[in-house]
Parts: C-alpha cells; sequence; structure tokens
C-alpha cells in the first residue's frame, strides 16, 4: 500500500478529523435522532478538549516513551547506529531546496553524540515518500558530515515507512555481518521501531530521543493548544501503527 494512501486512511482514524466526523453525524441527526445527535456532539466536543489539552497529551504520549535506554556509552552495547528519517523541510529558502526536517534533527544531534561518544559507524535510513527530490538518508548524510562532521558509513534511501526501513536496513547491514544495533528515533516512536527492526532480524538497543518534558503543571496545562492535540495524533497515529504491525505479523 503507498504511502499516500496509507496516510489518507490513517486520516479518517485520528484526531481531529476523527472527532469531526463525528460532529457531522451528530449534525445530520439533530432533527432525526436528538438524544443521538447530542451524545455524539457531546462526545466530539470533550473528545477535542481533552486531547487538546497538554496535560491529556503529554500523559499520552509518556506511556509510549518510558524511561530513557541509554545513559551510559562507556561500553558500547551495539555494533552500528540506525537513525529513522522524520520528513523534509521543503523548498527551504534559507537552504536553497529541500532539507531535513526539525524532527529529523532532533534524530541526527542525538545520532551523533551517540557517535562521538562509542565511535560506530552509521547508518541513515529514509526515503522519498512524497516524490522529493533527494531521498530523506541522502539528506540526512548531508546535515551529519557537513554540519556535525560526522561520517555516515551507509544510507538507504528507498524506504518510505519504518516497516521498509528495518527491512531494507537488514538487508545492507547483514552484508557488514552486524546485527546488533543502536536504534535512534523519537521516544514516542520507539516502541513501534523497535518492534518492526526486531521483526526484520536486528537485536536492537533503543537509544530514543526528543522526551515530552514539562517545566511545571499549572492552569496552562488543561487549557487546549494546538500542539497538544498534535501530541495525541502522534499517540493514536503510533497505537493504529502497532496493531497494523502485529496483525501483518500473523499472516
Amino acid at each position: 500500500m503507498s504511502w499516500f494512501i496509507t496516510n489518507l486512511i490513517s486520516a479518517f482514524l485520528l484526531p481531529p478529523l476523527n472527532l469531526l466526523i463525528v460532529a457531522s453525524i451528530g449534525l445530520w441527526l439533530w432533527h432525526k435522532r436528538p438524544l443521538i445527535a447530542r451524545a455524539l456532539a457531546s462526545l466530539a466536543f470533550a473528545g477535542l478538549w481533552l486531547l487538546s489539552t497538554p496535560y491529556i497529551s503529554d500523559a499520552l504520549m509518556l506511556s509510549l516513551e518510558g524511561e530513557p535506554y541509554v545513559t551510559d556509552t562507556q561500553k558500547p552495547l551495539a555494533d552500528a547506529i540506525v537513525v529513522l528519517g522524520g520528513g523534509t523541510y521543503f523548498h527551504a529558502p534559507e537552504y536553497g531546496g529541500d532539507t531535513i526536517s526539525h524532527a529529523t534533527l532532533e534524530r541526527l544531534r542525538f545520532a551523533a553524540k551517540l557517535h562521538r561518544e562509542t565511535g560506530k559507524p552509521i547508518l541513515v535510513t529514509g526515503g522519498k515518500p512524497l516524490g522529493n527530490s533527494a531521498s530523506e538518508a541522502a539528506q540526512m548524510r548531508q546535515v551529519l558530515e557537513k554540519e556535525f562532521n560526522v561520517p555516515v558509513k551507509w544510507d538507504e534511501g528507498e524506504s518510505d515507512n519504518t516497516f521498509e526501513n528495518a527491512r531494507m536496513s537488514r538487508v545492507t547491514l547483514k552484508e557488514a555481518g552486524i546485527t546488533r544495533i543502536y536504534l535512534v528515533t523519537h521516544a514516542w516512536h520507539m516502541p513501534r521501531a523497535v518492534h518492526a527492526f526486531q521483526n526484520a532480524g536486528f537485536q536492537v538497543v533503543p537509544a530514543p530521543t526528543a522526551y515530552t518534558t514539562r517545566h511545571e503543571t499549572n492552569l496552562l496545562t488543561f487549557i487546549p493548544r494546538a500542539e497538544a492535540l498534535l501530541d495525541s495524533r502522534w499517540y493514536f497515529h503510533e497505537m493504529i501503527g502497532m496493531l497494523w504491525y502485529q496483525l501483518k505479523s500473523k499472516h
């Protein structure tokens, strides 16, 4: 299934579109089934409010992230570092073309730190899911080598999702005799990524970054914010993705 079709389907299952659909059904039934209509409208309103509050979205994200895995790099636990692409910043005017997104930059920063502390070689993985001119892997290599002064030994630029990242990285690293890897991605993405890479045949040492943190809990934590709704969306995206992987692994 193509990247576009997969994401189109998921859009209907994730907030805010799923809640807007529920609200639309409620409006359509307003005169025919007033009790059901009010229940659906109330459900959509409550869901949108709760999922847009940092207090709720942070709790959802933290339930995915768990505790930090890599805290001591004095004794390397793996033979290579695999970094997952996190999107492209398209037509960046200040860089003269496509480059890595801010999410990918967060992953690369930690991968560079991990490389300096362990000396292990790096593989970057990410293709062209939206048809961009250069693969995410090529963009990541350029930033690591030119901006972080960190060498990249392998790049895999054909995969369009986490499942393919794992399968195609396995093909590349199998030739080098590497099966045990540090896996670098966002903390909220790590459970699904670990599942995919273990199923591909890797022994995975999770190396997550960009944890959900908060300076303090106050009144603003309970007021809806757009970025909180985005975090809630990522939570449900990951839960649906893990369910999909489990279904695929049974066939």
